[in-house]
Order: structure tokens, then sequence, then C-alpha cells
């Protein structure tokens, strides 16, 4: 009937947020320092805060899952139980 699915390839996600830490942070500096300078249209300033905002979620998605593996790690050598790592259940700070 139709061959619709030759055209969602692996491209929509190059757009949607496959970029290395590295990259997302350097962009999101890069917004950042133009909406300092204040050189943009109020159109293209709201469309890059969008994007900034998207930045920012996935740097710190990123950092969260590179804290939970180092997590992981410190575990086996203190030789506690895995209960005593997870960080957001229990609001008993």
């Amino acid at each position: 009937m139709g061959c619709g699915g030759m055209n969602t390839k692996p491209n929509d996600d190059a757009e949607t947020g496959v970029v290395s830490f590295e990259d997302a942070l350097r962009e999101l500096e890069g917004i950042v320092a133009s909406l300092e300078r204040g050189e943009v249209s109020l159109e293209d300033a709201i469309t890059a805060f969008e994007r900034g905002t998207e930045l920012k979620t996935l740097c710190q998605a990123r950092l969260e899952d590179a804290r939970m593996k180092v997590e992981k790690i410190k575990i086996p050598e203190a030789g506690t139980a895995p209960q005593d790592a997870s960080p957001f259940d229990a609001d008993e700070a």
C-alpha cells in the first residue's frame, strides 16, 4: 500500500537531540551570549530562548545520568545496599 516508512530515517534524531553534552553546552552558551547582547529581534529571542531551554534540559539530563553512573560505581566499594543511593525518593533532608 505505501512505503512511507522510508521517510522516517534517523535524520529526525539529528534535529531533536542526538547532540553531545559539549556541543549542547557550546550552543547554549552562544544563545545566552546573543540574548545578553540584545542583538536579536523579539521573535528570534523567543526562538533562541526555547532552544536554550531544550539544551538546558538536555544538559541537565546528561549530567544526572553521569551522576547516577558515578553513584553506581561508588556503591559496591562502600558495601552499602543500593537503596541508600536513591536520591529523590525521600524528602528527609
